[in-house]
């Protein structure tokens, strides 16, 4: 087996077992009520940290313009998904708005 498999395999085997302690520890042990009502904001802060940087920078500047492509369509997908609160529909709207203002704006 060539090196590159044996970090595979490892950090693989790495991944399951840190994974599966905490399926372990939260069988047996209860965060406090004050911890569980913090963590259910961490995928919006998450998925907020992830997305807006690629909707807001252009060249690793600020661009808040009607010629930010990338923005507009955010702003439609978030729309879509506050009306229809459905993630295809949001997805859907966004990507074809955005390809649509790609083609057309500079």
């Amino acid at each position: 087996m060539s090196a590159i498999w044996l970090v595979m395999v490892a950090l693989g085997l790495l991944t399951y077992l840190t994974r599966l302690s905490f399926v372990l520890l939260l069988e047996r042990w209860q965060p406090p009520e004050l911890v569980r009502r913090a963590l259910r904001y961490v995928p919006l802060a998450v998925l907020t940290a992830i997305i807006l940087p690629d909707l807001l920078l252009v060249d690793g500047s600020l661009h808040l313009s009607l010629g930010n492509p990338r923005l507009l369509a955010g702003l439609a997908a978030i729309l879509v998904a506050w009306r229809t609160k459905s993630a295809l529909w949001s997805i859907g709207v966004g990507m074809a708005l955005f390809l649509l203002l790609n083609g057309f704006l500079p």
